[in-house]
Parts: C-alpha cells; sequence; structure tokens
C-alpha cells in the first residue's frame, strides 16, 4: 500500500495483480512526506505499529482507516487493480508450488487441492473485494483499474492524481499457459464458487477461446 500525502492518494495493492510495476512507476512521484509499505524487492512499512506488524505490503483500505483522520480518509483517491478471479487463481497456484514446478506437471490435482483446501489465511489467496471493501461489503475505492488493461487505467489514474503518465514496467512476471487451458468445467465451477463476489462486483467471467 501507498499512502501519498503530497498527491493526496491511498493505493491499495491487491496481491497478484501486477502491483510491483504500479509501486515502480508511483515512486518516482513521492515526496518526504509519503509512506509505503511492501516486503518485496523493496522493504517499507507504515509508522504505524499495527499495520507494519502484518510484514507485508496488501493492506486492505478497511484495514487503513482507522488511523486517518476520516476527512482524510475521504478526500483522498484511493484505488486498487483487480484481475480475472480465473486467472488470479492459476497465478496463486504458480506462486504456491514454484520451487518443484507442480502446477506445469499435475494442474487439476494442484488447483483441485487449493479449490477444496481454501488458503483463506493467506494474504495472496484472498478475495479482491475484500480489499476495497468495508465490512458490510460497501465499496471504499473510487478507481478499479483492470490488470488486462494496465496501461490505460494507469495512464487514468495518473490524470486524475495529477501525476506524468509513464510506461509499465513488467515486474515479478511468470510464465506460463493461457490460464483457460489449465481449467476443465468442474475446476472453473469450483474456483467460480471461491471468488463469487469478485465476479459479480468486477464483472467477470470464464472467457471463452
Amino acid at each position: 500500500m501507498i499512502v501519498s500525502f503530497r498527491h493526496r492518494f491511498i493505493f491499495a495493492a491487491i496481491p497478484k495483480t501486477g502491483t510491483h510495476a504500479v509501486r515502480q512507476a508511483l515512486r518516482a512521484q513521492l515526496g518526504p512526506e509519503d509512506i509505503e509499505q511492501v516486503g518485496l524487492f523493496v522493504e517499507s512499512k507504515f509508522p504505524i505499529p499495527e499495520l507494519a506488524a502484518l510484514r507485508h505490503g496488501h493492506l486492505s483500505l478497511d484495514q487503513l482507516r482507522p488511523y486517518l483522520p476520516p476527512e482524510q480518509f475521504d478526500a483522498f483517491f484511493k484505488f486498487a487493480f483487480v484481475r480475472n478471479p480465473f486467472d488470479r487463481f492459476i497465478s496463486y497456484c504458480a506462486f504456491m508450488t514454484r520451487v518443484r514446478g507442480e502446477l506445469e506437471a499435475r494442474p487439476h490435482q494442484v488447483m483441485r487441492h487449493y479449490i477444496d483446501n481454501p488458503q483463506w489465511q493467506h494474504v495472496l489467496f484472498q478475495p479482491q473485494y475484500s480489499f476495497v471493501s468495508d465490512a458490510d461489503g460497501n465499496l471504499l475505492s473510487d478507481y478499479v483499474g483492470r490488470v488486462e488493461q494496465m496501461q490505460r487505467s494507469y495512464d487514468d489514474i495518473a490524470q486524475r492524481i495529477g501525476i506524468p503518465p509513464t510506461l509499465l514496467a513488467k515486474v515479478n512476471a511468470t510464465k506460463r499457459r493461457d490460464y483457460r487451458d489449465y481449467y476443465t468445467p468442474e475446476l472453473a465451477d469450483g474456483v467460480a464458487k471461491l471468488y463469487a463476489r469478485d465476479l459479480e462486483l468486477f464483472g467477470y467471467e470464464f472467457q471463452i477461446q
């Protein structure tokens, strides 16, 4: 997460949505008064002990809200990026099996395991809506960009917060097949149930090739 007091924005970094490329672009515009929490490539913590103790940078807007004055939280431009949940689930499986490469060797078994044993305690597995909504499910973000249109979304965000647009780099990307190649109808149905709210809120579906 990044909170910029200079440019009056809050970036909620949802896991597995290209957040490091966005962080890298935003850092060039930050002032000394701005804060970031991140634990990969760059390590930085918020000056808020309760949040720093979480030891990762994927904080939700609802987690941050109690630590900012209400008028400040409401006035700052809050944004995040989301990704097709079916694609994001494959990215999660690839990350969790990256050492031995089980996803490529036994994709259906790996996917079935995580569908049947949801890792809700793992921040990378948590549904995307939980990072940008309150406990009642109300959306707290002002703008939700899409990984599938990442550059266009970032350019729109840059214009909204008054910083120069820049070409996003590819950071921490993994090479794998199109997400649709990994699924059977049964597996797609399982992931759809896991991330039903994400599919509904952000308008995603399993796209047929």
